[in-house]
């Protein structure tokens, strides 16, 4: 049973919290992606990549910072998204948060080779042990390690979004539609993560089409999901 006092407010709460959460992970990840990388980094071109880097110290410097926080905010995410979909099953709830918990966790790691980086295209002429093209490979090679390892921690973060379609679609509060959106961005990102792992020619990018359900979920928390305390079902399962 979920009693209709105290849980509500938490609901409330937790939709506001994971909503506004959301909303600020979009820009950060969108300047990260698109403001930084795809300036500064030149596929299989390690000179250049390291001289626009040497260029734009400060704006890879933000673009790691913009990426650490969005590490950040998926723990914020993973709470309140387990607080709001607890009255539809507790445990089910509680696993998708640890998945979200585990992407944070592998983002942070890949963060830290992106923000390793900088050292070798930043020093090439001062590191006098190592060639400036060997320097400039190290710091393309980190590039690159990022991207794998952030493309690995996708494989959770699709997993993640499958068990809130899942909860969505059962929860009785929430419209089923936004489920199966949410269903299909994690079928979406697990594609392309397990595509560009077992294929190195892999090029699609199913999540680019289905993450439309992360962006309508968002909306929805801000707008409906704070209001949905009056509307909880009477009977909810709170038992794995």
């Amino acid at each position: 049973m979920t009693p209709p006092g105290g849980t509500s407010l938490t609901v409330r709460d937790a939709a506001l919290v994971a909503g506004t959460g959301i909303l600020a992970m979009a820009p950060l990840a969108v300047f990260a992606n698109f403001g930084v990388l795809e300036n500064l980094v030149t596929e299989d071109d390690a000179a250049r990549t390291a001289q626009d880097i040497r260029g734009s110290e400060a704006l890879f410097r933000f673009g790691a910072v913009a990426l650490f926080l969005v590490a950040v905010l998926d723990v914020v995410v993973a709470w309140a998204l387990r607080v709001f979909f607890q009255p539809a099953h507790e445990g089910i709830a509680t696993l998708a948060a640890w998945f979200r918990l585990a992407y944070a966790a592998v983002l942070r790691v890949a963060v830290t080779q992106f923000a390793g980086a900088l050292p070798p295209a930043k020093d090439a002429e001062s590191l006098g042990a190592y060639s400036a093209d060997q320097l400039d490979a190290e710091a393309l090679m980190r590039i690159n390690a990022f991207h794998d390892i952030w493309d690995a921690g996708l494989i959770f973060f699709g997993v993640h979004l499958l068990l809130l379609g899942l909860l969505a679609f059962r929860s009785g509060y929430v419209p089923r539609v936004l489920g199966v959106l949410l269903a299909l961005a994690g079928l979406g990102y697990l594609v392309d993560s397990l595509g560009a792992f077992l294929s190195s020619g892999y090029s699609a990018e199913a999540a680019v089409f289905t993450g439309v359900g992360e962006l309508i979920l968002m909306i929805w928390l801000l707008t409906k999901g704070r209001n949905i305390g009056s509307r909880l079902p009477i009977q909810a399962e709170t038992a794995p």
